[in-house]
């Protein structure tokens, strides 16, 4: 009886790490809207390991809010967007917190003929070996999604 019930305990404490990233262009415009849900501690450990291994997570916990400009580098080192084969970088729009997570808007400016979008992205893949980065990529005709994982952080997409 008692396997029974720590078995999903253990799985529950076990879980694989996930983020989630929405990728949309708007025809006509001249930009990409992205949208990135991360947990809140999972991204702390992430930025400490990746931006700043020197300070010490209790000082990036102390930061009430998070600073946008710490985070907007850290997306634009996690995120590569490269689009008709340039790169690009995004602007921090919002950073939310909420219920252990935290969710970023940027904004990407790109070219109105948008043909192909590359996306490279390593958020926690220096941390876990088993982790999942959900990407949906939108457009008004276009709509594919991809996993990215450690092994397999990069795919081109071609937008019709």
């Amino acid at each position: 009886m008692l396997k029974i019930l720590t078995l999903p305990l253990f799985i529950f404490f076990q879980q694989m790490p996930v983020t989630f990233t929405g990728i949309e262009y708007i025809q006509g415009t001249d930009s990409l809207k992205v949208s990135v849900r991360i947990n809140y501690e999972l991204f702390l450990r992430d930025y400490q390991q990746t931006i700043f291994d020197d300070l010490d997570l209790e000082a990036l916990r102390s930061f009430q809010p998070f600073p946008s400009d710490l985070a907007n580098n850290y997306l634009n080192s996690k995120i590569n967007i490269f689009v008709n084969k340039k790169l690009i970088f995004g602007k921090l729009l919002k950073f939310e917190e909420y219920d252990g997570d935290v969710r970023f808007s940027m904004l990407y400016r790109v070219e109105k003929k948008l043909k192909s979008i590359t996306v490279r992205n390593t958020i926690l893949t220096g941390l876990y070996s088993n982790v999942e980065n959900l990407t949906i990529i939108r457009s008004r005709n276009y709509d594919s999604e991809m996993k990215f994982t450690q092994e397999h952080n990069e795919e081109t997409f071609f937008i019709k």
